[in-house]
């Protein structure tokens, strides 16, 4: 019903809008007509003005005709009647005086003409500058009242998503509550004080990696693990083995600190034994294994990293090491695969020097370590994604 009810709101502001719109237009119309019909006016005018002016050029030419035919009459008539000078004169300046008046009543139709036009181009400029002003107006209150829809419509928009937030926070309060009560009825087991962290797979480390990544964009947003498990399931199942090798690194490294943690772990005699897992010892006089690529080159950076972050945990330098791995260029890592090889060869002439030399001594007898129940607050990712 809200999204039907906004739909009238958003098609009845556009139709207001439109309404508007076409009003504007109208009214442009009408004053754009006005200002025709005024200047059409006013062409008019000074048409009549320039045929008015040119009916009295017409006359001054025929007046000026008929002075010269004067003339001519005048001149032929002193050739005949030489004895008459007085009337010549008396016509000449007649004619002069005629001309003068002619020309007199041109500049002042002439004078009349140049301000009637300044007053017409006056009337014009002001005319546009009303019209500029009324349009001004006009937008500026369209903008307004376009303004004010806006905002009523952000503004239900925002009740809109607030009252969908509030039925999603409900919706994972109840799934909380609901996975507390199935995390109470599970009786999780109890883990050692001092039991090494249990190692973790590659997909386990890419699963911990979304889950800070989805922290720091959404830190206050809580996360609901059977829908995040299944997107990082997806994801995982999506991905090169390119992009898969820095977290196998991951997971390879950390195997390495769980089998030199484990080496020196004593169980507790309290613990609660679930079945008997023999542990073999090794022989301190064994040769040293031999590296991979990425320890070797984890050997190299481990102190450059540690010096320029020192905050950084193990976890963290870890990350930091595999994310260098990664973007190394291809002739660093040939170095060290090169130097990998060697320490294989290296590996593989001291242990056959070893086994054939009297140091190859049959190791003693482990002591039998119980073997103790896995804590429940360890994250295995893998026993989701299976």
């Amino acid at each position: 019903m809200s999204q039907n009810q906004s739909n009238q709101e958003s098609d009845q502001n556009n139709q207001q809008a439109n309404g508007i719109q076409q009003s504007h237009q109208s009214i442009q119309q009408q004053q754009q007509q006005e200002q025709n019909q005024t200047i059409q006016q006013q062409q008019s005018q000074l048409q009549q003005q320039l045929q008015q002016q040119q009916n009295l050029q017409q006359a001054l030419q025929q007046q000026n005709q008929s002075l010269q035919q004067s003339l001519q009459q005048q001149q032929q008539q002193q050739q005949q009647e030489e004895q008459q000078p007085t009337l010549q004169q008396m016509l000449q300046q007649h004619q002069q005086q005629q001309h003068q008046g002619l020309q007199q009543t041109l500049q002042q139709t002439l004078q009349v003409s140049q301000a009637q036009a300044q007053a017409i181009a006056q009337a014009q400029a002001a005319l546009q500058h009303q019209v500029a002003q009324s349009i001004q107006q006009q937008q500026q209150t369209l903008q307004e009242h376009i303004q004010a829809v806006q905002q009523q419509q952000i503004q239900a928009a925002l009740q809109r998503q607030s009252a969908t937030l509030q039925e999603l926070q409900q919706q994972a309060q109840q799934q909380a509550l609901q996975q507390a009560t199935v995390n109470k009825a599970r009786m999780p087991r109890s883990r050692p004080y001092n039991k090494p962290r249990g190692r973790m797979t590659a997909y386990a480390f890419f699963v911990q990696t979304c889950r800070e990544e989805h922290k720091k964009k959404y830190p206050d947003v809580s996360v609901i693990f059977a829908a995040f498990s299944k997107k990082c399931a997806e994801r995982w199942n999506t991905m090169s083995e390119k992009e898969k090798q820095r977290f196998h690194e991951m997971a390879e490294q950390d195997k390495h600190r769980f089998d030199l943690e484990m080496q020196n772990y004593v169980p507790p005699k309290d613990m609660k034994v679930r079945g008997r897992k023999r542990q073999q010892m090794k022989d301190p006089n064994a040769p040293k294994r031999s590296l991979s690529a990425f320890f070797l080159f984890c050997n190299d950076e481990r102190s450059k990293v540690k010096a320029g972050n020192p905050e950084y945990t193990m976890g963290d330098i870890a990350k930091e090491l595999g994310r260098r791995w990664a973007a190394a260029d291809p002739e660093t890592k040939a170095k060290y695969d090169a130097l990998s090889e060697k320490d294989k060869a290296r590996y593989d002439r001291e242990m056959t020097a070893y086994k054939k030399g009297p140091l190859a001594q049959p190791p003693p007898q482990p002591p039998v370590v119980p073997a103790i129940e896995d804590e429940g607050g360890d994250f295995d990712a893998d026993e989701e994604y299976n």
